[in-house]
């Protein structure tokens, strides 16, 4: 792949991070399906099971990423952000002709697609952003993923905001707006987010950065939820709701001051990084005059007689020598071809496959659920929900990156931990009783965040950071087919069969989705077991890549 050019200096990688906050509340535009599905049905004509699809079609476009995985290791993080931009114009511009019946009668497979190409720019934003910051801050992947992955949890509420308050509700306008302003605010950031030479070792100023951000994103939850309280139970006037959103506005720019702070106050220049940093943009060329890290030294003894037949033998080549090439091991970079062979791989994949699909049924279900359970306003069920996910997001990768700091803990005994509390979750649901709807759902919420955001830092660290893109995608593919599998397949099934007995179109009642929890239990009992043997396959790793309290970037296979 051709070389990109790192930007130096301690403070664009912190500018980066500030503009990938808003992009990646951009990048949540597929979370705002349930604003409008209902204005599909009524002013199209469509039935239930034609919204479904729609919402299925809505899931598909999110999670397919596999093209801007690869696209992130051919071209620079604008470029890749620029395809978003024209996918989301296109794909929602469709829509909003539709809704706003400027054209009327366009085909029903016309919009399904074009739901697939905007909510695929979600997958053409995210990508670049987390692969161009973990690669920017290698040394704080969990960190990192977790702020990024907490402030796209809280972009449904950003744009339940924006529609109740500024856009009066107005499913058109939504429209007219995700397919005009987020490309207008993406083409304004993605000048900043660029690859930039990552720091060469440990800095409690970046500590302190990192904490000022994440209690910057909680403060701005919290007020989310506040005004989606007050906005439900209290009428406003137009000019109180414009000065609810200008402070909303003000908190997404927090991250900002950090940057400023440092160009106010500059501290001491980094030094160069140590290890190939070269490694962490795709670039194969490795300086033979570097020396190794301390864990590629207890990598390299780790793998030691893992296999007798893999020992490295020296060719000469014209005046110097290379290595012969061999296949990586777990810490180091991965193609997505050889990580697709390793247990490791598809052990993280089901695991992750199960949650998520398990997660989302009872997401696009969610408004259901509570009329079944006799909830007849479920706007706070969906604010509780989004919520808690980003409490789960932000909190995984803050506890996480301190017992893997700390203790070594493999990140993945947290996905065991929300799995098991994901049973819990689902049993509430079945059994009905008085608070528990509340209760589940928030626990749902916190679970659902948490395998989501550790998922992310945990392939970095077992397949390297090289192909990150392509890999992370793969497994996100756990999403549009858990939605086809759970949601629509089991929780569809169970449901209008409940309904047929008795007499309607409409369940109410606890039975309506009992059974579809008690599978869903089930499910996350699998989940569980692949889990743990994950976690006891890659404890080694993960002891000798945190060895001495901090990461330490693995020696390069040299295999690309």
């Amino acid at each position: 792949m051709p070389k990109i050019a790192l930007k130096a200096g301690s403070r664009p990688p912190w500018v980066g991070l500030a503009a990938a906050v808003w992009v990646q509340i951009a990048s949540g535009n597929s979370y705002t399906f349930p604003l409008y599905s209902a204005t599909l049905k009524s002013v199209l004509g469509y039935n239930q099971q034609q919204v479904t699809m729609l919402g299925v079609a809505n899931d598909i476009g999110e999670s397919v990423g596999i093209l801007p995985g690869i696209a992130c290791n051919k071209f620079p993080p604008w470029a890749v952000l620029l395809v978003g931009t024209v996918l989301c114009f296109l794909g929602y511009g469709v829509l909003w002709i539709a809704v706003s019946q400027t054209v009327q009668n366009l085909p029903y497979w016309l919009l399904w697609l074009a739901l697939c190409i905007g909510s695929n720019s979600c997958a053409w934003f995210g990508t670049p952003l987390l692969v161009t910051n973990m690669r920017n801050f290698p040394l704080s992947r969990g960190t990192v993923a977790g702020i990024l992955k907490g402030y796209i949890g809280l972009s449904a509420a950003v744009y339940t905001v924006i529609c109740s308050l500024v856009l009066n509700d107005s499913a058109a306008k939504l429209l007219l707006f995700l397919a005009l302003g987020i490309p207008v605010l993406c083409l304004a950031m993605m000048y900043f987010i660029r690859a930039c030479t990552p720091a060469s070792g440990e800095d409690s100023s970046e500590h302190v950065h990192f904490i000022f951000t994440q209690a910057a994103s909680v403060f701005l939850a919290i007020y989310l939820l506040s005004i989606t309280v007050i906005s439900t139970t209290v009428s406003l006037s137009g000019t109180v709701s414009y000065i609810l959103v200008a402070i909303m506005v003000i908190l997404l720019m927090s991250p900002l001051a950090i940057p400023v702070k440092m160009t106010l106050n500059p501290s001491k220049k980094l030094g160069p990084p140590v290890g190939s940093s070269e490694n962490l943009v795709g670039s194969t060329q490795i300086d033979p005059l570097l020396t190794p890290s301390s864990s590629a030294t207890y990598l390299g003894s780790f793998h030691e007689g893992e296999d007798s037949s893999d020992v490295e033998t020296l060719l000469a080549v014209g005046e110097g020598a290379v290595k012969k090439r061999r296949r990586p091991r777990r810490g180091e970079d991965f193609k997505f071809r050889e990580a697709l062979i390793k247990a490791d791989f598809w052990l993280l994949w089901f695991s992750y496959f199960f949650a998520a699909g398990s997660g989302v049924t009872v997401l696009n279900n969610l408004a259901q659920i509570g009329v079944a359970l006799g909830v007849d306003d479920t706007t706070m069920l969906l604010s509780l929900f989004s919520f808690f996910n980003f409490v789960g997001r932000l909190g995984s990768g803050v506890i996480s990156e301190h017992f893997v700091r700390s203790r070594t803990i493999p990140r993945t005994f947290w996905m065991i931990c929300a799995h098991i509390l994901m049973i819990v979750s689902f049993l509430l649901y079945a059994s009905s009783l008085n608070g528990s709807l509340y209760i589940s759902t928030a626990l749902l919420g916190i679970c659902y965040g948490v395998q989501y955001s550790t998922m992310v830092p945990t392939v970095s660290e077992i397949f390297g950071l090289k192909h990150f893109g392509i890999i992370y995608n793969s497994m996100g593919l756990g999403n549009p087919l858990g939605a086809i599998l759970f949601s629509s397949l089991l929780a569809g099934y169970v449901y209008d069969a409940e309904a047929a007995i008795q007499g309607g179109s409409t369940c109410l009642g606890p039975n309506c989705f009992r059974l579809t929890f008690l599978v869903l239990a089930g499910i996350c009992v699998l989940g569980t077991i692949l889990s743990i043997i994950l976690t006891i396959r890659v404890r080694p790793v993960y002891q000798l890549l945190y060895a001495g309290g901090s990461f330490r970037l693995p020696q390069s296979s040299n295999h690309s």
